[in-house]
């Protein structure tokens, strides 16, 4: 049998390499993984970290998906949009203070007042943050569930910075009983993953640099689901990757099932980000916050398990506590410029710099369109 350090020089990787490295907890093999993740991400990305200043400007959603805490059938959390001043409000904050991109993410909504409110909150984003630091105006991401094709050409053209445009719009797993499993609501069976699959290919064909994740440590999933994640990544072709442990959530449907251990899931958590770093080195991948609510370091881990990216919440503080998709979700109070101050000293103490007043595109998207 090849060792772990035999297995982190590779380049290429069977499924039996991916499970390997996904199962270790030894504490050598551990950081021979975490050394190699951290390398491989400095040789293919450089020392940077991006910021993606995160909005989460409604938690009204249609959806019931089971593992979510705003999922439509909880009665319990207010519901709330907010105003289009205060977004954009909230990006010229991140213009002004050395963000490239924001991250406007809601509950899935499809009505057409839904869809005019995001083309003018897009538009006015991009009039109002376009200057001599950023040429283009700010990075867009957006994470707003599955649309129509046009939808996304729509939103894609009010974005106004083809060169920043992103799409974040999970899988969440590739286990199609077990992603059936997270979708079936009494009665209902409202996402299916052929159509996840098939919004992906939608959002490649409207121009956005497309990112997709999956949760990990879902009651039942297995580290071979975990290896066909992996797999799956690779076949759409993602240009960037968010994912994140499973935490239950009080306004779940799942809360019987139970979760993980908080250490083994953080070690499997950080397991999966190193190990999906060595197989796709080039993709930008984010240090989720859930990573903080199982260990205070939680976010600085991640980075140095081969994350570039993390996503500061600057969601105006007053309806952030009415957005939570999981329990114990960290920096709630935090104000923004206080989050700012916290994130640079874990950046800085992982080894990495903060890349300010840049997009931080994807280098896997550059070079797909031939930009580099």
């Amino acid at each position: 049998m090849k060792s772990i350090q035999e297995i982190v020089t590779q380049t290429e990787f069977s499924d039996e390499d991916i499970i390997r490295l996904l199962s270790v907890t030894d504490k050598n093999e551990v950081e021979i993984l975490r050394q190699a993740a951290f390398d491989r991400a400095t040789e293919h990305l450089g020392n940077q970290v991006y910021y993606r200043g995160l909005i989460e400007f409604s938690n009204i959603c249609t959806l019931d998906c089971r593992y979510c805490g705003i999922r439509k059938s909880n009665h319990d959390v207010p519901r709330y949009e907010l105003e289009k001043d205060h977004i954009v409000s909230a990006a010229v904050w991140a213009a002004e203070n050395g963000y490239g991109s924001i991250c406007l993410q809601a509950g899935e909504r499809r009505d057409p007042k839904f869809v005019d409110f995001v083309i003018d909150v897009l538009e006015t984003i991009h009039e109002k943050t376009v200057s001599e630091t950023l040429p283009n105006g700010l990075g867009i991401t957006l994470s707003l569930g599955e649309q129509t094709l046009e939808v996304y050409e729509a939103w894609a053209k009010a974005a106004g910075n083809p060169v920043g445009l992103r799409y974040l719009l999970r899988f969440e797993t590739s286990n199609p009983d077990l992603f059936d499993h997270l979708h079936c609501a009494p009665g209902k069976h409202e996402k299916g993953l052929e159509r996840r699959y098939a919004a992906l290919a939608n959002l490649r064909k409207a121009g956005y640099q497309v990112g997709s994740g999956v949760m990990i440590g879902l009651p039942g999933q297995t580290l071979e689901d975990l290896c066909k994640d992996i797999r799956t990544f690779q076949k759409l072709d993602l240009d960037m990757i968010g994912m994140g442990p499973y935490i239950t959530s009080a306004g779940a449907d799942m809360l019987g099932e139970g979760m993980m251990e908080k250490k083994a899931l953080m070690r499997l958590s950080l397991n999966m980000i190193a190990v999906t770093r060595l197989v796709i080195p080039d993709v930008n991948m984010a240090a989720a916050t859930a990573l903080h609510a199982l260990e205070e370091d939680g976010r600085e881990q991640g980075i140095r398990h081969g994350c570039n990216v993390v996503m500061p919440n600057i969601t105006p503080r007053i309806v952030r506590k009415n957005y939570q998709l999981y329990a114990n979700k960290p920096f709630i109070e935090q104000e923004p410029s206080d989050s700012n101050h916290y994130l640079q000293n874990c950046i800085e103490k992982s080894g990495r710099t903060v890349g300010l007043n840049v997009l931080g595109s994807s280098v896997h998207w550059l070079k797909r369109v031939k930009k580099i």
